[in-house]
């Protein structure tokens, strides 16, 4: 009948294929971030020389350099680390490579997740070094999630994880370091930025070079890649990579931020890019205070106080006190003031006591002075001082 053939001939079947922009041939995927179709090994060629041009033109690199791969055996990592090994063969950078790992010490985790990069330094040949953070710290991140809980695990590892990075690199003499943030991660981060009021860390979270002269800088090639694209190239390379999910990363601030992007991405792909160059333009005004860099006292690590974040944590994980080192000062205080409270109110009747009247929690240091078990020190007049300072004075 002629509704048959009416529906025939406009069959989705008899329907001319969809042709690769670039080559005219057929087309296998649509690219996430401006929905080209291309073919495979357009996207491909097109996908590497994207990366090639952000390396180049931001100058990341000078030959004879030593770059720390940070590798992770997740998609990012592993595809960062395939890409490097290519454009450093066919372009002749002259860099020589290698894979830094870091084992935080999740069971179930990063023991799998290492295997796979032990696959990756034989598949691209290149050496490997993996420091842990039980070696680094006396600490795993299984120990630390027991000691504080799902909340706030992630920065921790985080603080820890930078450090890490830092350590190892100087360890191997590297120049550089490479990471896979991608752009999502950065728009991720500026937005995250945004809604903490973290002036300071938006000023420089788009920067696609990190680091002083005294600290080993970090490149991200992968600024302007979208972590869908990663993952494409990444299945059709048949790469060898890690899937599974921090089971500690459930819980995390980025989280929220990330959902937040993948709706903008839905309605609009280029929201991702755009973001990131929002970020680069913001301007900070002129009489905004911005912490002075400085050098930790105790590791020599870069630090805005006496202490970097990672040593104020490790007291802070050290003396059971771990509550203290993440959050703004305001809430130490307060935390602090409890503390020194509860222990004025425990100090006015205790529970067991000599005839001086002094706790047997507590040591006579004379002058009026006496040390709690705690390793602080109530004076006669009440006042709580812990480590040398005054509850007041600490922050």
């Amino acid at each position: 009948s002629l509704l048959y053939t009416i529906k025939f001939e406009f069959s989705p079947c008899d329907m001319p294929p969809i042709c690769c922009v670039e080559c005219g041939g057929r087309a296998q995927l649509k690219r996430p971030k401006n929905r080209k179709e291309l073919c495979r090994e357009c996207f491909y060629s097109v996908f590497e020389a994207e990366i090639h041009h952000t390396i180049t033109s931001n100058s990341l690199f000078k030959p004879g350099d030593t770059v720390a791969i940070g590798a992770s055996g997740g998609k990012d990592s592993t595809v960062l680390a395939h890409i490097m090994k290519t454009l450093n063969e066919r372009h002749g950078y002259g860099l020589n490579l290698v894979l830094l790992s870091i084992d935080e010490g999740i069971s179930g985790y990063r023991d799998d997740s290492l295997e796979t990069v032990k696959r990756n330094q034989i598949q691209y040949d290149l050496p490997l070094k993996i420091l842990s953070y039980q070696e680094l710290y006396g600490w795993t991140m299984d120990a630390i999630v027991k000691e504080i809980g799902m909340k706030n695990n992630c920065t921790f590892c985080g603080v820890f994880r930078r450090q890490a990075l830092d350590r190892g690199a100087a360890l191997l003499s590297c120049d550089k370091i490479v990471t896979g943030h991608n752009a999502d991660d950065i728009a991720e981060t500026v937005i995250m930025n945004i809604l903490r009021g973290d002036i300071a860390r938006l000023g420089r979270c788009t920067s696609i070079v990190t680091g002083t002269e005294d600290v080993i800088s970090r490149c991200k090639p992968f600024k302007y890649t979208y972590e869908k694209e990663i993952v494409m190239y990444a299945h059709f390379k048949k790469l060898d990579y890690f899937t599974t999910e921090c089971i500690y990363s459930p819980n995390a601030y980025r989280g929220h931020a990330r959902t937040y992007l993948k709706d903008l991405e839905k309605i609009r792909p280029r929201a991702i890019l755009d973001i990131i160059k929002s970020g680069e333009d913001m301007a900070i005004k002129g009489e905004v205070k911005m912490p002075v860099q400085m050098t930790c006292e105790r590791c020599g690590y870069i630090s805005s106080g006496a202490l970097c974040k990672a040593c104020i944590m490790l007291d802070g994980l050290n003396k059971g006190r771990p509550q203290l080192s993440i959050g703004k000062n305001n809430k130490r205080k307060k935390i602090l003031k409890l503390e020194a409270e509860k222990l004025r109110n425990s100090s006015v009747t205790p529970p067991n006591s000599v005839d001086n009247g002094v706790s047997e929690d507590t040591t006579n240091l004379g002058n009026g002075k006496v040390a709690d078990s705690g390793g602080g020190v109530i004076l006669s007049n009440g006042n709580h001082i812990v480590q040398g300072r005054t509850v007041e004075e600490m922050f």
